[in-house]
Order: C-alpha cells, then sequence, then structure tokens
C-alpha cells in the first residue's frame, strides 16, 4: 500500500472518531447552555481561528511539502533546519500576538460583536495560541514524512479530554452566567489542544531522527535561505487562509449589524446565528472528515509526484480524492436533507436548525471538494491562485450576507444564502485555476450516475421514513432510516461501478468480499 492511500486511510478513521467525538461535544455544549449560549461560543470561535491563522502564517503546509522533498532526497539536515526555523518563527508569532488577542478582547467584545457577554469566551480562547502554534509545526513534520499516525491520534486525544472537561466546565461556571459557561467550553477546548500538544512532543521526541535543542540558534541563524524557501509557499497560503478567517471574523460582526438593521433584537440575533452556526453547519460539514483528511495527504504526495514531473500521478490522486469526496459527500447530503428536522429534534432538542440544513444541503457537494482542490493548488505552487480565488469568494459572501440578511424578508436565511455563495464560487474558481495547469478529465457518467442514486437513496429513505412500519422512539427510527438509506446508497455504488475494486480489496477485512460486488 502507498504511502498517500495509508495515511489517508488513517486519517479517515481518526477524522471520523474525531468528528464523531466533536459531535458528542456540541450536544453537550447545545444542552447545557442552550441555542445563546451556543451563539456565545460560535461568536468568539472566528477570533480564536483567526488568531492561529495569523501565528502559523501558513508553515503547516510549507513543512509539510519542503520536510517531503527532503525526505525524497534524503537530506535529514535540512529536515532540522526547517523544524527549527519554523518553530522559531511560531513560537515568536503567538508570544506578539497573545497579549495583543487579551488587549482587545474588550472592544472586540462591546463595539464589534455588539454583545458584551462575548468577552468572556474570547479571554478564555487566549492561552491556546502557543500550544496550537507549535503542535502545527510538529503535526507539519509527520505529515511531510507521511506518518499520518501522530497527528490522527493527537485530534483523538484532544476531542476525548475536550469531553470529558466539557460538562464539567459548563456546569461549573452556568450559575454565574450563559457567558461564563460558554467560556467555560472554550477552556475545555485549551486543555484538549495541551493535551493533545503534550502527546505530538512525546511522540516526537521518540521517533526524531535528531536533537533539535542541539545547535538550536546556529540553525536559526544559518536558516534565512530555509526561512525564504518556506515563506514562499506559506505567504501566499496564509494569505488564502486568512483571507478566508478574515471573512469568518467579520461574519458575526457584519450578521450582528445586519440583523439589527432588518430589526432583530441582539439576543435574537445571538440564538439565530448559534442555530445556524453552531447546529446546522456542524452537520452540513460532517464529511469534510474525509476531505480534509485527503487534503492533508494529498500536499506531499501531490508534491512529490509534481517533484518528478509526474503529471500522470498528479491527475490519478486528484481524482481520487475528488471521487471519494463525491461519494461520502453525496451519501452525506441525502441523510441531512431527507432527516433534519428529526436529527435536529434528536441531537439538540430543538428542530431550529432544520430549514438552514434543507436550504443548503443540496449546494455542499462543491463545498466537499473545496478542501482536495486547495491542497492540490499548495503542492503545484499555486496558493497565491488560492489566495486571490479565496478572496474574491470572501468578498462576495460578505456582500451577499450584508444585502440579504438586512431585508427583513430575509433576515437569518440570508446568512445562510451568503455562505452559499462564497464557498460556490471559490470552489468553481479553485476548479478553474488547476484547469489551467494540468490535463484533467470529466467523467461525466460516473457524476450522472452518482446523482441518480443519490435522488433514488432520498426518495426512498423518506418513504420509508414517512411509512414506518413500527411505533418507535424517534431516535431510534431516525438510525433506522439512516441505516436504510446508507446500505441501498453503498450498494447502488458497488452495482454500477463506481467503488474500484482495488480500492475496496485495500478495505480491511470486509473489502475483498465487497469488492466481488462491484463491476470496476
Amino acid at each position: 500500500m502507498s504511502k498517500f492511500l495509508k495515511g489517508t486511510i488513517i486519517l479517515l478513521a481518526a477524522g471520523l472518531i474525531t468528528r464523531v467525538l466533536g459531535f458528542i461535544n456540541r450536544i453537550v455544549i447545545a444542552r447545557f447552555i442552550g441555542e445563546e449560549g451556543v451563539g456565545l461560543y460560535m461568536m468568539a470561535v472566528p477570533t480564536f481561528i483567526l488568531a492561529i491563522t495569523i501565528t502559523q502564517i501558513g508553515l503547516p503546509v510549507a513543512i509539510s511539502k519542503n520536510v517531503a522533498e527532503a525526505e525524497a532526497a534524503g537530506d535529514t539536515g535540512k529536515i532540522k533546519k526547517i523544524l527549527v526555523v519554523s518553530l522559531a518563527t511560531t513560537i515568536t508569532l503567538s508570544i506578539i500576538f497573545t497579549p495583543i488577542l487579551l488587549f482587545v478582547a474588550p472592544l472586540l467584545a462591546e463595539t464589534l460583536l455588539t454583545d458584551s457577554r462575548t468577552l468572556m469566551p474570547l479571554l478564555a480562547v487566549a492561552p491556546v495560541v502557543p500550544i496550537v502554534a507549535i503542535s502545527s509545526v510538529i503535526r507539519g513534520y509527520f505529515q511531510g514524512r507521511q506518518n499520518m499516525k501522530p497527528a490522527a491520534l493527537s485530534q483523538l486525544m484532544e476531542q476525548v479530554v475536550r469531553i470529558a472537561l466539557i460538562a464539567l466546565l459548563t456546569k461549573m461556571f452556568l450559575p454565574y452566567g450563559i457567558e461564563y459557561a460558554a467560556a467555560g467550553a472554550m477552556a475545555a477546548s485549551v486543555v484538549g489542544e495541551l493535551a493533545s500538544l503534550l502527546y505530538l512532543l512525546t511522540t516526537f521526541k521518540l521517533k526524531k531522527k535528531f536533537r533539535v535543542r542541539r545547535q538550536f540558534f546556529s540553525f536559526v541563524k544559518s536558516g534565512k535561505q530555509t526561512f525564504k524557501e518556506l515563506m514562499s509557499i506559506a505567504m501566499p497560503t496564509t494569505g488564502s487562509r486568512l483571507i478566508g478567517n478574515l471573512a469568518w471574523f467579520f461574519e458575526p460582526i457584519v450578521v450582528a449589524h445586519s440583523l439589527a438593521i432588518a430589526g432583530v433584537a441582539t439576543i435574537e440575533a445571538t440564538k439565530q446565528y448559534g442555530a445556524l452556526t453552531g447546529f446546522a453547519l456542524p452537520l452540513l460539514m460532517l464529511p469534510s472528515f474525509v476531505t480534509q483528511s485527503l487534503a492533508t495527504a494529498l500536499v506531499p504526495a501531490i508534491s512529490e509526484a509534481n517533484a518528478q514531473n509526474n503529471q500522470g500521478l498528479i491527475e490519478y490522486r486528484l481524482q481520487q480524492a475528488l471521487r471519494l469526496s463525491l461519494l461520502t459527500g453525496g451519501l452525506a447530503v441525502i441523510i441531512l436533507f431527507v432527516l433534519s428536522h428529526p436529527l435536529m429534534l434528536v441531537m439538540y432538542g430543538s428542530a431550529s436548525g432544520a430549514g438552514f440544513i434543507q436550504l443548503m444541503a443540496p449546494f455542499f457537494i462543491l463545498f466537499y471538494f473545496q478542501a482536495p482542490l486547495q491542497a492540490t493548488l499548495q503542492a503545484l505552487n499555486l496558493a497565491r491562485a488560492a489566495m486571490i480565488n479565496s478572496l474574491i469568494g470572501a468578498l462576495a459572501k460578505t456582500a451577499v450576507i450584508f444585502v440579504l440578511a438586512s431585508q427583513p424578508a430575509f433576515g437569518i436565511y440570508g446568512v445562510a444564502m451568503g455562505l452559499l455563495v462564497g464557498f460556490v464560487l471559490v470552489t468553481l474558481l479553485h476548479f478553474a485555476t488547476i484547469l489551467k495547469k494540468i490535463s484533467f478529465t470529466f467523467y461525466i457518467r460516473d457524476y450522472v450516475k452518482t446523482f441518480l442514486i443519490m435522488a433514488l437513496s432520498g426518495w426512498t429513505g423518506s418513504w420509508f421514513f414517512l411509512h414506518f412500519p413500527l411505533q418507535t422512539g424517534l431516535a431510534l427510527k431516525v438510525l433506522l432510516v439512516t441505516i436504510v438509506i446508507s446500505i441501498l446508497y453503498f450498494f447502488m455504488l458497488l452495482l454500477l461501478g463506481l467503488l474500484h475494486k482495488e480500492e475496496l480489496n485495500r478495505i480491511p477485512w470486509i473489502g475483498k468480499p465487497l469488492a466481488k460486488l462491484t463491476f470496476r
């Protein structure tokens, strides 16, 4: 099995478990602090992500790409220099930006977010910046060596620790106010990230081939060229992410002011934003653990193929990633669309986000393509083009949100439409950019087959839910209908040859029997 496929499988397995644990985490938060508390929590999250992006400055992708190339050349000294320079850079930036975040938190809460209760969650975010900055460098190192296990296990550890603390901290702080409970949820995330970092440091110490502390500062002083090489990839990459995260940072600000213009009160706006971003979007983004895993594995794999000028291998790996994104995303879209209302009730005890899911789910297929496409652009040294595409999408999203959400006829649904416009536009622009760089074949018949399977599975699931023969609880009914849709969807993929025999054969235990059912 190739390093690319092995790494992808490890990340997929860990991503699935991590995403399930993440949903448990969100359910606990929703049950303890409700839509309003989730809204406060989600208003602080974009600031957290923006601070991390600025501190990392795109180094994880650059480290992964450069370490992969140095590993192929057998240059251990170059690998150490990459690691030392990256650590020095991120530690310095985290020392600068953590106090800044603490200083500007009151201004963000009271003036920009228009809800002073977001101050406590914002303050709780600050300690995580240096933790994630260091851990991301070590993850990039392991990913560059196409060893995905440490990164995968660290994600699992982070979620387990977070879930272990989330109920305790939210319950502990809730008597002091909803804002303190939201800060407790954020603090649980910080402790989870710390546990993840400690695991990565331990694993790195056991597996490293060199001593990082030996001649650390001499490597930093002589690392000017290495720094330039890293920045040539990191700056356009961070530019792309920074644009997306700045747009996300301003999103709750624009939403709050737009809904105010539409006549929605602050508390109600916070609840609506919590239902959209805390309830609906996490479910819609569920399949992104597949696409993110593929994207993480694609960067070093395509970088290696590009260094060897193997255009055929580049297209083959991209086709694999996009096909898997389509097939997994297609199943998720059908289940979410058909079961949106009961899923919301079962998971959160509220159906507030069901309308958002039904509006957005059909378009999310294009969102699932975005991560593999962006990873390919980065591996092909087209990070600057990805950044421009992200800028165009961010501007379009923000404009649509302001125009539609400020009108009473649209309100919070204008925000949902703006999000759709943003990611659909970016995905299409990424496609267009890649087509200029490499040859790419569109297998129209496979896409038509997939959409037909989605339509048939969705109709069957809807009929089965309405005519369910047994009187059972809602949770069991949702589970059984989900199983029916999944089995039907999967076997139609096999019968129509959309899953290939060589891919199924690599699945442990059940792969070979399943491979006999497919025609390809």
